[in-house]
């Protein structure tokens, strides 16, 4: 089905010839011959360092959703923000619902509104479009690059290169700075083969992500998808593997182009925009991934992550076996006293019960994924039992399209609860599943709590991603877990859906303002959006407290900040780091709040006696007090920059990782002005909350480029020499730290 080649090939007459094969049959260097791959041609189209090696990115568009767009607009507004030098597009599909904190969620769009007026950019109230499904039908264009606030930008589908980061990049757009990067590699993904009929996009990509995540095959690499089984894929089959490709920890992704993209963009209005986009014969890739796309099965992924996939098929012939794992994987990953009730319990007379479908978002919420579950649906009701499905068509467009067509009408007679444009199921923020109960959700992530539940209320329910066919005939069997493939002629996908766009809704409501700022607007206000609190550049030395130590293999920014009702208060930075690790670690807060305060106290008087302790001996006028999160491998998941910048506010300075997830979430962790630390056998250290880091002379080893800091380690009455890493920091990022945080240093 799938079959991973790690290390140099070359692409000659459709095939793959391995690096040493390759230069002995005359072929040109590796550095020479990368050149011919898709993404080595747009990113020197928008590289302005002259070097590409060393990438200083100029992005076409930058959109943000309204958990983003606010902290990212103070940001800039704070560094000299006078109008936005390129098209910005602000939608509101994360807090389109008023359901917590009253005014807070229509305050911030008022703002984003007030903004786009302001600074000249484009407005998408709530309800009209997913942030992704506006930006496929609007901006995305062979050879464009785009920056979005959120993980789930990938616009590859469509030839373009888009990259999911945390706010501060954004913010550097905005002040005409560069998005920074090594040159990354690029990885072939090279598709064969038609999908059979009841195979989606979803059993696709969870089949890659499965391949590819617990290895990190593609990690902070560029995933160029080509080969004969792109012809036969439809533009929402490929967008729906291609938004998926984020959960493999790659860094973008870019898709050949062809005659399907042409009549696509036509359609949308767009066709000028088009240009073909092939690899060149003989171009050079650091590694394959071959898709058989006949071979995939309709697929499912338990909780707690995407990767956790299995063909359905090998579910129900392990079911017992795989539920087991999960009830062991829920007692650790949620940290529970007790067990919850055994997911074997929803095993009846050898079926698995299911509690909720849902076909939502940028990656369920497509047309095609809607019309092949209505054409299933139709004539039929899911039942009146327990199991409930609920629809969000990701645009107002596919939904005037769905509705002129009729297939709302056959979901609505099925007895499925059509909703609107909104991301929330993906997060935590819609279709909250009962207590104990299982969902089936045709969105991006399963992390834990990533439904809405709240473990620590008592409450534990769980994802598992499927695809909308196999949704689908899971809820035209009344909940019983079903792959379409079982249910007799399922209808295939063709490469055309039949489509007509309407973007009416769109002329009636969006706020068009790109290139047309009103700089006399006054920005709008709510009592919740609150500017940043100062943050102060780096002392002399450090004194670091440990107040959290996390030992899961990996650790997601959902963990680090939790989703879902939380959202509401993204546009206040004291108020939202209450939060801060609340769902992995309730001490934290108060740990880093306690220190927090001692360092407020030693920048008014570094003798006050009350810090003598603290101080552990050193001297309060050059030694800071901070503290710094330990874990083995975090950031996994939302690009949602607070992940990082509450525990900056809560006075956090560093954090301490064998690696991290991702890109993005070091960037984060460097833009807000904390020390991206590294170190070797971190897990033997045994690091536990209330352990010090102190670290001599950080700011000079800074300064100079060090990347290796001695340190000492103090574990109670024990201390010992440690050595922390700063490996491939750039001299920008070195300046950022220094400073105190990304605002500080274009403040200076």
């Amino acid at each position: 089905m799938i079959k991973v080649t790690c290390g140099g090939v070359y692409y000659k007459g459709g095939a793959f010839v391995p690096e040493v094969a390759g230069v002995q049959a005359g072929l040109p260097a590796p550095e020479r011959a990368k050149t011919g791959t898709m993404a080595y041609g747009i990113l020197k189209a928008h590289n302005t360092s002259g070097d590409m090696a060393r990438l200083q990115v100029k992005f076409d568009a930058l959109v943000s959703h309204d958990i983003t767009y606010v902290g990212i607009i103070q940001t800039a507004r704070a560094s000299g923000l006078e109008k936005f030098p390129l098209p910005y597009v602000l939608t509101n599909c994360h807090n389109s619902l008023c359901a917590v904190g009253g005014t807070i969620n229509e305050d911030d769009h008022l703002f984003g509104l007030s903004a786009a007026k302001k600074y000249g950019g484009e407005f998408v109230p709530a309800h009209q479009a997913v942030i992704h499904s506006y930006m496929r039908e609007r901006y995305a264009a062979p050879g464009k690059m785009i920056l979005g606030s959120d993980s789930h930008t990938r616009y590859g589908a469509y030839g373009a290169m888009a990259i999911g980061e945390g706010g501060p990049e954004l913010a550097r757009q905005l002040l005409e700075k560069t998005y920074d990067v090594a040159y990354p590699p690029v990885m072939a993904v090279y598709l064969t083969g038609t999908p059979r009929p009841g195979v989606g996009p979803q059993d696709v990509a969870l089949a890659l992500v499965g391949a590819t995540f617990g290895d990190g095959v593609v990690k902070n690499a560029v995933m160029e998808f080509f080969g004969p089984g792109v012809k036969d894929l439809s533009m929402d089959y490929r967008s729906g593997i291609d938004v998926m490709t984020t959960e493999t920890t790659c860094l973008s992704s870019v898709w050949c182009t062809d005659e399907t993209l042409k009549n696509h963009m036509d359609v949308l209005g767009r066709g000028g925009q088009y240009h073909a986009q092939q690899p060149e014969e003989g171009a050079y890739y650091d590694g394959v991934i071959e898709v058989d796309l006949s071979q995939v099965e309709p697929m499912i992924a338990l909780p707690f992550h995407p990767s956790n996939a299995y063909p359905i098929r090998v579910f129900k012939e392990n079911m017992a076996d795989l539920l087991h794992q999960v009830d062991e994987d829920t007692m650790r990953q949620l940290e529970l006293d007790k067990p919850p009730a055994s997911l074997t319990e929803k095993i009846v007379n050898g079926k698995f019960m299911v509690d909720q479908g849902v076909i939502a978002g940028c990656s369920g919420g497509t047309y095609q994924n809607l019309v092949r579950a209505a054409q299933l649906l139709k004539g039929t009701g899911i039942g009146s039992d327990t199991f409930w499905l609920s629809c969000y068509p990701g645009s107002m467009p596919a939904m005037q399209e769905l509705t002129r067509r009729g297939y709302i009408a056959q979901l609505m007679a099925a007895g499925a609860s059509i909703r609107s444009c909104f991301c929330g199921p993906c997060f935590g923020a819609g279709d909250v599943p009962a207590n104990g109960a299982f969902s089936i959700r045709h969105s991006t992530r399963n992390f834990p709590n990533r439904e809405g539940s709240k473990p620590m209320d008592g409450q534990v329910s769980y994802v598992a991603l499927m695809d909308a066919r196999s949704i689908a005939a899971t809820a035209y069997n009344g909940g019983v877990l079903t792959a379409a493939d079982e249910l007799p002629d399922f209808p295939a996908d063709p490469a055309v859906e039949p489509y007509q766009y309407d973007d009416s809704a769109y002329r009636a409501r969006v706020y068009f303002g790109v290139g047309s700022p009103k700089p006399e607007t006054a920005l709008v206000f709510g009592p919740n959006i609150a500017d940043w609190p100062e943050q102060v550049a780096l002392p002399e030395h450090l004194l670091l407290t440990a107040c959290a130590a996390i030992y899961d293999p990996v650790t997601t920014t959902d963990e680090l900040i939790p989703s879902g009702e939380t959202s509401s208060y993204r546009s206040n930075p004291i108020r939202l780091s209450e939060f801060t690790l609340s769902r992995k670690d309730p001490n934290y807060v108060p740990r880093a709040k306690e220190v927090l305060a001692l360092e407020v106290l030693r920048r008014k008087n570094p003798a006050d006696p009350a810090l003598h302790e603290a101080l552990m001996g050193h001297d309060g006028k050059v030694t800071g007090l901070g503290s710094f999160v330990m874990a083995l491998k975090p950031g996994d998941g939302s690009a949602r920059e607070q992940a990082a910048s509450c525990q900056r506010v809560l006075g956090g300075c560093a954090n301490l990782a064998q690696e991290y997830a991702t890109k993005r979430y070091r960037s984060n962790v460097v833009n807000w002005g904390m020390l991206p630390f590294v170190a070797d056998g971190l897990a033997g250290w045994n690091i536990q909350p209330g352990d010090r880091l102190y670290i001599p002379g950080v700011r000079a080893a800074l300064d100079a480029g060090a990347e290796e800091l001695p340190a000492t380690l103090i574990q109670g009455d024990k201390e010992r020499a440690v050595t922390l890493r700063l490996p491939a920091m750039t001299q920008e990022e070195r300046k950022i730290v220094h400073a105190g945080c990304l605002i500080n240093y274009y403040a200076n």
